[in-house]
């Protein structure tokens, strides 16, 4: 495991890269998070999750984002450091090579799609490692609401060449948004003394 340095600082770079990175992410929780935000076009909310998991996708490269996630493993539930990345990623991967769906209930592929050019990418790896996983159960607080989320992640009961795996299947779209944006702002958060 990596020695956290508490004192470590971004340089100017990194704290000019995370200060507009962490303001649009925030911007898009407070959307998400508004029951406003359910009855717009399912594109729109579609395009909003992806802007989400694209801003988070590029923090993750923040090397103190790496340490927390290494502590997670070891002080939350099993499985949390895996969805707090793995998972994510694996979701922001089918968002933007298979950019042609326009709702979360739409997104569905098999195997041979998501191998079509070449097999043991990303996506491949993550199906092949979690299919046949059993279903995680899952509750998180939000502070906004006071009121506790309760969700499962269900994985597909198998990855083979014709199986048609839906998105939905993993979790329905509302359940699966704010637990996704909850996890993202959980890891993000660890990263912040205040805010302004």
């Amino acid at each position: 495991m990596n020695r956290i340095n508490m004192n470590q600082r971004p340089s100017k770079k990194e704290e000019l890269f995370l200060q507009s990175s962490y303001d649009a992410f925030l911007d898009i929780f407070e959307e998400i998070s508004k029951d406003s935000f359910w009855s717009k076009d399912p594109y729109y909310r579609l395009s909003r999750m992806r802007d989400a998991i694209l801003i988070y996708s590029e923090i993750l490269e923040y090397e103190p984002v790496g340490w927390f996630l290494d502590n997670l493993k070891i002080i939350r539930p099993p499985l949390e450091a895996e969805l707090s990345k793995e998972y994510i990623l694996f979701v922001r991967n089918i968002l933007v090579h298979f950019p042609f769906y326009k709702s979360w209930d739409e997104i569905a592929f098999t195997k041979e799609m998501i191998n079509w050019s070449k097999p043991g990418k990303s996506i491949d790896n993550f199906l092949s490692r979690f299919a046949g996983e059993k279903e995680i159960k899952y509750r998180m607080w939000k502070e906004k609401s006071k009121t506790m989320l309760y969700l499962s992640i269900n994985f597909p009961a198998e990855y083979k060449d014709d199986t048609v795996i839906r998105l939905n299947q993993f979790m329905p779209e509302k359940e699966g948004f704010l637990f996704i944006i909850s996890l993202m702002y959980r890891v993000l958060m660890s990263q912040v003394e205040k805010i302004k």
